[in-house]
């Protein structure tokens, strides 16, 4: 007799605790994710920053699963669901592959909003993938290597200026980093520039600092980051962003022009375009983050062997937390296992909320535990206590001991290299587009979709950045990695690099 098919879909929390779960029951796991690793997103900040490297926080998706024998990782960005013949689509190096199965539990995750402006992110990256965090981290150490090299102190203000939107925990934490690392660790370094007079602005449209912690935490939070040199502007909302800064309009109606080299963008989610896919034939609901209207036991209507859960899925206002993923890709795993097995299907889906918490900075966090507030050293405490346990892989949680204890009580940052392919590998591909997609045989392929759907990095991305910036002349890279961004905007760069491909027939 065959034994019953799951797939699943990403490999973030949802998905990987889903395939964990069922280890033990009479199925074949077939695990679908468009990068190789499970990666641990609530300390991307700090490989962003230069305390971790991004080994540390994203363990081998076949490692972790490779004493589960019922368990199969497949390497892929799923394309296509088609629920009525019960098929998932995945393409990966120019190949296509199909999967069948019986049940299938989507955990395809969510990536950064930018409220219908995508051009945004040209200068402003968010923060949830390893590119991103690479990103940020060449355009961050850029910022005061051009600034020691110049000589205009218009140029060496925009340079010195650190914008982050959005004042959830991603941002706070992101804006307290940035402070600690120029006003604490790069402060002997440089001959020409004081590190320590970087500005660090914390924008936010609402009028509180982290809003679901409570107006207490919130409010300790905000006095803390000014504590540590960040300026939060509250009800300040972003119009506009370009590469030499923002424009921010206040509720009182005027607007400020903030020149900014280097903008982070942690300002809401946007859910994964599989939403659509499953709303579409499901006649299921998207909420305004692309989120899929799931019944309350997790699966679509008329389909009760599609499972959606963590942040693709909408309901009764959960958070877009790891532990609501993570208890969601169990309860579907449960589910399953008990309706192979005959029995009555589980009660509808309950949250435990576990709290949440945020660091501010060095030996200073804040954490709401239900009724329970903490903050201080007390919170920054539990906070590391917490994200050591919920590290996969003991490896990672000894060097990001040594990591944390030569950060924390010294004043170094491990991982502090930075490469050009790190910062601009991704616009190069994107503007590049069905021109330059990845093959097996590493040469030009034609896709079929918009490469705007993956934002977030293909499998083998950055082989494929360094090929990409191979089309860039001379000139132009002297450009991408020197004083004046305004003259090489990412849609030049992408139009020199089309024509450089055209003229070499490829």
């Amino acid at each position: 007799m065959r034994r019953t098919r799951v797939v699943v879909i990403g490999s973030g929390f949802g998905g990987l605790f889903a395939a964990r779960a069922l280890r033990r029951a009479d199925v074949d796991v077939t695990l679908i994710a468009r990068t190789g690793h499970h990666l641990f997103q609530p300390l991307l900040y700090q490989v962003a920053t230069g305390t971790l490297s991004e080994g540390e926080i994203a363990a081998p998706t076949r490692e972790v699963l490779r004493r589960q024998d019922n368990a199969r990782v497949v390497l892929g960005e799923v394309t296509d669901i088609d629920l009525d013949a019960r098929m998932v689509i995945s393409s990966a190096f120019g190949r296509t592959n199909v999967h069948v199965y019986d049940e299938l539990i989507v955990a395809a995750g969510a990536g950064p909003s930018y409220v219908g402006l995508d051009r945004f992110a040209d200068f402003a990256p968010g923060l949830k993938s390893i590119d991103d965090a690479l990103e940020l981290r060449g355009r961050i150490l850029g910022a005061f290597e051009l600034a020691e090299l110049t000589g205009d102190p218009a140029e060496l203000d925009r340079l010195l200026t650190f914008v982050v939107v959005g004042a959830g925990p991603t941002g706070v934490e992101m804006a307290g980093q940035i402070a600690e690392l120029a006003r604490r660790r790069l402060r002997r370094d440089f001959r020409s520039i004081d590190p320590a007079t970087a500005r660090v602005v914390l924008v936010e449209s609402g009028p509180a600092v982290l809003p679901t912690f409570g107006e207490k935490l919130g409010g300790s939070a905000r006095q803390r980051l000014g504590e540590v040199g960040v300026e939060v502007q509250l009800g300040a909302t972003v119009t506009d962003v370009d590469a030499d800064g923002v424009d921010i309009e206040y509720t009182d109606g005027h607007v400020q022009r903030i020149p900014a080299a280097t903008k982070v963008w942690a300002a809401g989610v946007q859910a994964s375009p599989l939403g659509g896919v499953l709303a579409e034939q499901s006649g299921a609901e998207l909420d305004g983050a692309g989120r899929v209207a799931v019944l309350p036991d997790l699966t679509l209507p008329g389909h009760p062997e599609v499972h959606v859960v963590g942040d693709l899925a909408a309901l009764d206002d959960l958070p877009g937390q790891a532990h609501v993923a993570i208890q969601g890709g169990r309860y579907a795993a449960t589910a399953i296992k008990r309706r192979i097995a005959g029995k009555a299907p589980l009660g509808f889906f309950r949250y435990v909320d576990k709290g949440s918490m945020a660091t501010v900075s060095r030996f200073s966090a804040v954490v709401r535990l239900g009724r329970l507030h903490f903050e201080g050293v007390t919170a920054w405490t539990m906070w590391l206590a917490v994200h050591l346990v919920s590290i996969v892989g003991f490896t990672s949680r000894v060097t990001i001991v040594l990591h944390w204890l030569l950060s924390f009580i010294g004043r170094g940052r491990a991982q502090r290299v930075a490469t050009q392919q790190q910062v601009y590998g991704r616009l190069a591909l994107e503007h590049l587009g069905p021109r330059f997609a990845p093959s097996m045989s590493g040469e030009h392929a034609v896709v079929t979709r918009p490469r705007d759907e993956d934002r977030a990095g293909s499998p083998a991305q950055s082989g494929f950045e360094r090929r990409a910036l191979q089309h860039v002349a001379p000139q132009d890279a002297r450009e991408l990695q020197g004083a004046r961004p305004r003259q090489c905007s990412p849609l030049r760069v992408a139009r020199h690099m089309t024509s450089q491909t055209a003229d070499r027939g490829e």
